[in-house]
């Protein structure tokens, strides 16, 4: 008896090794991506905080610039680009909103329709869970963990 309980927990442990195995690795961090093809060169984390805050619509060098998200990265994404929480993110959507002054950055559903979206305009920027290593991509910003 003892030695079957012993044998189940060894399967459980591999298995969820295998599973972990398995799993994206985010050891790299999130990245802002932008078209390879893009205007738009290296970004300071000022400079990403201005576009996805909606505070730059513009480069320095007169491109137009904008911004997408991945919904499920969010809660991840704005504590690491500029320290506060998505519900503190939403409240000044809100209020700019109200005001009628712009527009939240388009949500999309998954990193894929985000890497799409890049690949499909050369002026948007979108925060991705990792490097997606696609040569059509590159990578303005890493925000390591």
């Amino acid at each position: 008896m003892a030695n079957s309980m012993i044998l189940g927990r060894a399967a459980s442990c591999l298995a969820l090794l295998a599973c972990l195995a398995a799993a994206p690795v985010c050891a790299d961090g999130m990245v802002v991506v932008a078209h390879a093809d893009s205007a738009i060169g290296a970004l300071s984390r000022e400079q990403v905080t201005h576009i996805f805050l909606g505070r730059m619509k513009r480069l320095p060098n007169g491109e137009p610039v904008t911004a997408v998200e991945v919904e499920p990265l969010r809660a991840r994404f704005y504590p690491r680009l500029i320290g506060r929480e998505v519900a503190e993110v939403n409240a000044y959507w809100a209020r700019l909103q109200f005001s009628g002054r712009t527009q939240p950055p388009q949500r999309l559903a998954s990193s894929s329709d985000a890497l799409a979206a890049v690949l499909a305009d050369r002026n948007l920027v979108a925060h991705l869970e990792a490097d997606p290593g696609d040569p059509r991509v590159k990578v303005l910003l890493r925000l390591e963990p």
